[in-house]
């Protein structure tokens, strides 16, 4: 995936840990447990000019790994976020919110992604320092009914808040 990334140049790549036979993803990359692997890739596509983000839960020493490894970006993974029930929800969120922060005090950007819908975007979308929310699945599922360009307008409109 490297070699490709490095022949395309895409305008950012994320590295996610996902093997060839999964459908998704359900967690974030143990960034510390391979930090120098991870260092080496980070290092070869930023040298080429192409940004990097990398997958990870919201885990403040994920975020230092992250830092460590010299990468752009992050994504933090809203899966737990996206199932739990309300009291546990507010619990990641508050997780969440901590790790944006912690995140944009050392100098990473901040993106999230996974699970997301249009009823539970708004919170994520709130977050100080979030840029970016990566959300298929829904947008996607919800466009077969009523239109990729409405379904779209409609997340937008969630992640304001109306």
């Amino acid at each position: 995936m490297v070699a490709i990334a490095l022949e395309i140049k895409p305008d950012y790549v994320t590295l996610v840990p996902e093997k060839r036979e999964e459908v998704t993803t359900e967690g974030g990359l143990d960034i510390a447990g391979q930090s120098q692997r991870l260092a080496e890739i980070v290092e070869k596509l930023q040298s080429a000019s192409i940004p990097v983000s990398l997958f990870i839960d919201a885990d403040a020493s994920q975020i230092e790994a992250s830092v460590n490894v010299k990468a752009q970006f992050i994504e933090l993974h809203t899966g737990q976020y996206a199932e739990a029930d309300s009291t546990a929800s507010r619990q990641e969120l508050a997780m969440l919110a901590s790790c944006c922060e912690q995140a944009t005090r050392a100098g990473l950007r901040v993106n999230a992604g996974h699970g997301l819908t249009y009823w539970n975007v708004y919170p994520i979308a709130c977050l100080t320092g979030m840029e970016e929310l990566n959300i298929g699945h829904t947008i996607v599922s919800r466009a077969a009914l009523i239109g990729l360009e409405r379904a779209v307008r409609e997340m937008k409109q969630a992640m304001r808040g109306f």
